[in-house]
């Protein structure tokens, strides 16, 4: 089963303005063939499909706990994507929708993406940066586990790649940002099943990274993380299970070599992670509504009567 939390897995910084163009270049990182939503659902349904998971339990709990990070980078882009298109914080809702007569939104019709408002007023869709929907063809799960662990290191090493492209399209921090700490967390799952299928073969993969070969120092956005050691951490997302994928990483594994030097660690639970920021409502776009004050007065009486 899974935990949630209501919080990002890190902070990201507030858009300095609305930017519907960025948000629909941050769509690959969600709904693309390399996306969050692909790597989500390969390691979701190989850790359900896994087999003799007792008798291969470090394998099997590799596999279950980057699951659940995945989860959590699904969560992280969509915000991200949100925030982007609507714009920076500001002090709250709106309480009056306006002459929509007037064509409040004609800007919209020429964004790249335009059904990002019209079907989702704004919000993240699992769809690519051209708006084709994600879809289960991008999902390996065979059965085999050298088979399962060498589709995940291409695609780790993929999604990499597509991250790069990304970022190089972004100026906004809250895209930036996005991308960084995917690409060190990215960097952390691709060497981990390296560090698997090594166990397992005795073949160095882990030689092939970073792929692109483009050191994470080089990106300003990727420099804090590296920091503070991120590079060198998986997180167990459990209380209790898991722990058993320290066998491959940690057992004195150590970073690689064009990253901050350190012995790899297994952390149990998950990071601290940061505030995940209000959308403000648009009435005249009917988000929530064209007219909310009755909306937030009834909220504001469940949320009394539940303290």
């Amino acid at each position: 089963m899974f935990l949630r939390i209501d919080r990002l897995q890190v902070e990201l910084p507030a858009p300095t303005r609305q930017d519907p163009n960025a948000a629909a270049a941050l769509q690959e990182l969600l709904g693309g063939k390399y996306g969050e939503m692909s790597t989500l659902g390969n390691y979701m349904f190989q850790s359900f499909n896994f087999r003799s998971k007792n008798k291969l339990k470090p394998f099997y709990s590799l596999v279950a706990a980057i699951t659940a990070e995945e989860l959590g980078h699904v969560e992280l882009v969509s915000n991200g994507v949100a925030m982007l298109n609507n714009g920076p914080d500001n002090g709250g809702d709106e309480t009056d929708g306006g002459d929509i007569s007037g064509a409040p939104f004609e800007d919209m019709k020429d964004i790249r993406l335009a059904a990002a408002f019209l079907s989702g007023g704004g919000g993240a869709m699992p769809v690519n940066s051209n708006g084709q929907s994600w879809n289960n063809d991008f999902i390996t799960t065979t059965g085999n586990v050298v088979l399962d662990l060498l589709h995940n290191f291409h695609l780790e090493c993929g999604a990499r790649l597509h991250k790069l492209r990304v970022y190089e399209t972004l100026t906004d921090p809250a895209g930036r940002e996005v991308c960084g700490y995917l690409l060190v967390r990215g960097s952390v799952h691709a060497h981990a099943y390296a560090l698997a299928l090594k166990k397992i073969t005795g073949v160095d993969i882990d030689k092939m990274l970073p792929t692109p070969n483009i050191p994470l120092s080089k990106i300003p956005e990727c420099q804090k993380y590296l920091d503070e050691g991120s590079h060198r951490r998986l997180y167990t997302f459990s209380p209790d299970d898991y722990k058993e994928m320290a066998g491959i990483w940690g057992n004195g594994e150590v970073a690689l070599p064009d990253d901050p030097p350190g012995e790899l660690q297994v952390v149990d639970g998950m990071p601290e992670g940061g505030k995940i920021h209000q959308l403000t409502g648009v009435p005249s776009a009917f988000t929530p509504d064209y007219a909310p004050e009755e909306m937030f007065e009834i909220a504001s009486k469940l949320y009394k009567a539940s303290r």
